[in-house]
């Protein structure tokens, strides 16, 4: 292969810096109205909406309420863990603030947003849970499993395993609301034909998901519904879900008679279309007087709504990382008056390895050892969960190199040791993991006149989709980059699953290169105008191996106590992903991923009023992440790996796991400088500064 393997430049990268790339909402439309969702004021109890005012406001044709909305189907439409219980003005109850109890469609937008504020609702408002802290008595076992796995895990003797250990550590870990703040806000454009043909522009990342949920929700026929999305604007878990906004555009669009747009403002992103939840996690470590691991155990609380599930798998690492005999690991849910939480940047994975990376560290001062020392010395060489062998693992290497990137041999050994003026300075490390998951997918490719089409709905998330399936493309064809044209994002091409999971490239790209080396084995027999379809099903080498992505995170910080102001100042990661299909793609990976680490770790928090329920954080200005000036020097390395085993490809995903682990180095390295164990996410300015 020739261009598999080459940093090559986005093939879309043209479109997208000069405006020509089609996003949901810039879709032409002709037409075309405008939609405006209004939110509740109470977080629990009932609605009654008053629209006289805004009916007789200028350019209104018409506000949707419970009590004229169309009747539709609202149960679940079985499309795996991403679908979702959607609140669309079948009723008049709230489960969360913000929830939405009218949609306001008028001729431009700026009369519906002027005839949404005179929208007003008489609530009969009970008293709301906000705060998960103070709701821990009343977790309960989930009555669905993660998509990852089991919600508990019990391997060996843990109790026995604690009592026989020389060294222990059992502290509690908390991780804060999260909200995912992609450019590109959800947007819908929805166009009926007819009572029974609709066509939906959706910023999604899954469009046959959506094409589901609406099918089953309006009791169409599934080939009576397209979805079509060629770009996202970034997405990060929000977009995997179809949520309550797109079907409201489509009931707005049969209200009205014509065509709706409905874009979410930046406020209402908080609101309706998920969150990473909060979760608190206690971890029970014990190992021997040599640091060798006896016992782990990791419990896991997090927050879900009060008319759906979502589990946070936060302790799943726990279950496979490390070399440990007893294990056991669990996972409980709090119902809250809040939004349904949702797949955010590595679902669990984050979250989850801030909490055992921190114990680890921990554990390892406990121990009197180096942390990477600690950490050596429980290296596991197969999966303690399964008991499989690795399809393939150079952590060993990633946790030498990144050493060696950031000097990690001339750390002091003890906190507080080092500084540059008056300034702490702290090194710290954590291993990172991400499952190499894969799943059955569809493509088809033409090839005629020596240039191919490649054609499947995936999704290209800003990730650099189009440019690695191009990519595999030709190399499998055996034509030239420019010679292919790659067609993404609609449901009128071969289905392929929710672009997430960070398997996007094994999946789609394993389609690809089944349908392309039919094809080009019919060209190579003299054929000259071609089409062929393959599915990618589970790759059968992957059976009987555990297939994972491995790293190792190290960081570098500065704190000024007086002021309570860490700071980042160097970041490594060093990564063995399989085979990398495109090193400036995946480096840009990468780097985003340990850009949303240092967001995650010093400043990403979605604050509640824990009387109301409602969010305090609603926007930019309020909810801060990382920008260019927090982010330092970052040293993204990939490790060699060959993998025969996980895919044709040889490839694993790399998209999240760049925040696995990293959070932890982070907050490592702050202990490192201060001597100050900060438990709790976000490390802000008053939990750093020094007492008076």
């Amino acid at each position: 292969m020739s261009e598999v393997g080459k940093p090559a430049p986005r093939v879309d990268g043209r479109l997208k810096v000069t405006g020509a790339a089609v996003y949901a909402a810039d879709t032409p439309v002709a037409h075309c109205a405008y939609a405006v969702i209004v939110g509740s004021h109470i977080a629990r109890g009932t609605a009654t909406v008053d629209d006289r005012n805004a009916q007789r406001a200028p350019g209104v044709m018409e506000v949707v309420t419970s009590a004229n909305a169309p009747r539709v189907a609202t149960a679940k439409s079985g499309k795996g863990p991403s679908d979702r219980v959607l609140q669309i003005l079948q009723d008049d109850r709230v489960y969360y603030a913000d929830q939405p109890i009218a949609v306001v469609v008028a001729d431009t937008l700026e009369h519906a947003q002027s005839a949404a504020a005179l929208v007003t609702a008489r609530y009969a408002a009970e008293p709301a849970l906000a705060q998960l802290p103070q709701a821990l008595g009343a977790a309960y076992v989930p009555a669905a499993k993660p998509p990852t796995g089991p919600v508990d895990s019990t391997r060996g003797d843990v109790d026995a395993g604690l009592h026989a250990a020389a060294h222990r550590v059992s502290e509690t870990y908390t991780t804060p609301v999260q909200t995912h703040n992609p450019m590109e806000p959800h947007a819908t454009i929805a166009v009926w034909t007819g009572d029974d043909r609709l066509t939906v522009y959706d910023s999604t990342q899954y469009v046959y998901g959506v094409k589901g949920k609406l099918a089953a929700t309006f009791g169409l026929a599934p080939d009576h519904v397209r979805v079509i999305d060629r770009f996202v604007g970034g997405a990060f878990g929000s977009k995997g879900s179809t949520w309550s906004h797109v079907v409201l555009a489509a009931l707005a669009a049969r209200v009205a008679g014509r065509p709706v747009k409905l874009v979410l403002t930046r406020a209402q992103m908080f609101a309706l279309v998920g969150h990473r939840p909060m979760t608190v996690q206690t971890l029970d470590l014990g190992a021997d007087r040599n640091g060798v691991l006896m016992a782990m155990r990791h419990r896991v609380v997090s927050e879900t709504s009060q008319m759906d599930e979502f589990v946070e798998p936060s302790a799943m690492a726990t279950r496979m990382l490390y070399r440990c005999d007893n294990v056991e690991t669990s996972h409980r849910l709090v119902r809250l008056d809040v939004p349904t939480p949702t797949f955010t940047r590595a679902p669990g994975e984050a979250s989850g390895e801030f909490a055992l990376e921190s114990a680890l560290d921990e554990l390892a001062y406990a121990c009197d050892l180096d942390p990477l020392e600690l950490r050596l010395r429980n290296y596991a060489e197969r999966d303690g969960d399964t008991n499989e062998p690795w399809s393939s693992k150079e952590l060993r290497t990633c946790y030498q190199r990144g050493a060696d990137a950031i000097g990690w041999s001339t750390r002091a050994r003890a906190p507080r040791a080092t500084r540059r003026g008056d300034l702490l300075v702290g090194l710290g490390m954590a291993t990172a993991t991400y499952p190499a998951r894969m799943m059955p997918s569809n493509a088809k490719v033409r090839v005629t006149g020596g240039r191919a089409t490649v054609q499947l709905s995936t999704a290209e998330l800003g990730t650099g989709t189009y440019t690695i399936l191009t990519q595999i493309a030709a190399d499998a064809l055996g034509l030239a980059l420019d010679a292919v044209t790659v067609e993404l994002g609609d449901t009128a091409l071969p289905e392929a699953p929710v672009a997430a999971g960070s398997m996007t490239t094994a999946t789609a790209g394993s389609a690809v290169h089944a349908a392309c080396t039919r094809a080009r084995a019919r060209l190579d027999r003299g054929e000259t105008d071609v089409t062929e379809q393959a599915r990618s099903e589970d790759f059968a080498g992957r059976k009987g191996y555990s297939c994972h992505a491995h790293g190792a995170a190290y960081a570098e910080v500065e704190v000024d106590e007086e002021l309570g102001r860490a700071r980042v100042t160097k970041l490594v990661g060093a990564y063995a992903c399989g085979k990398i299909i495109n090193p400036r793609t995946s480096r840009s990976q990468l780097m985003g991923g340990l850009v949303w680490a240092i967001g995650m770790t010093l400043e990403e928090t979605t604050v509640r009023d824990r009387r109301t329920a409602r969010n305090a954080t609603r926007d930019l200005a309020d909810y801060h992440v990382a920008v260019c000036a927090d982010v330092p020097d970052i040293d993204v390395i990939f490790v060699d790996e060959v993998d025969p085993h996980v895919n044709v490809l040889g490839s694993k995903g790399l998209g999240e796991i760049g925040v696995c682990g990293a959070t932890a180095a982070i907050a490592n390295a702050i202990y490192h400088a201060t001597g100050r164990r900060v438990r709790d996410l976000p490390i802000t300015v008053d939990k750093l500064m020094r007492p008076t």
